[in-house]
């Protein structure tokens, strides 16, 4: 499989995440409702990574990965209270969208941090996602 399959799973979980997470989130308390998730994904990867690497290489990691991993977990734990708290007061299919503007932050964010080439499917793809976001968001 390359990455668009891997992209596309992604996208699918990411749905069912959405839904499973509305229905879950209803009359809990959103942080501990991330909570629960957060220890599931948790134990869940460390089995996979546990499965599938060597200890040595768990080991052997630089100090700037270990650095930029904590923060991306930071970051993904920060994503996932106020995507909680987003489902628990709005509607899922309303919520999702206007999450997935984290597409134009990641292209403008990988554009101005890792120097990655702006093009103008970029802009194009990130303009319609926002024009959908709008869209689906929007209430009469």
């Amino acid at each position: 499989m390359n990455w668009i399959h891997w992209s596309l799973l992604s996208a699918l979980f990411a749905a069912l995440t959405a839904i499973l997470a509305k229905a879950g989130v209803a009359g809990v308390n959103p942080n501990l409702a991330t909570a629960i998730r957060t220890t599931v994904v948790l134990v869940f990867t460390w089995g996979i990574a546990m499965a599938t690497t060597q200890p040595a290489a768990m080991l052997g990691l630089p100090r700037k990965a270990w650095l930029f991993l904590m923060l991306s977990g930071i970051a993904t734990g920060l994503s996932w209270l106020c995507y909680f708290r987003a489902l628990q007061i709005g509607e899922a299919s309303r919520v999702a969208p206007v999450d997935k503007l984290s597409v134009i932050f990641t292209i403008l964010l990988a554009a101005l941090f890792l120097r990655e080439k702006l093009t103008p499917q970029h802009l194009i793809g990130g303009a319609l996602i926002a024009a959908g976001a709008v869209v689906i968001a929007w209430r009469n």
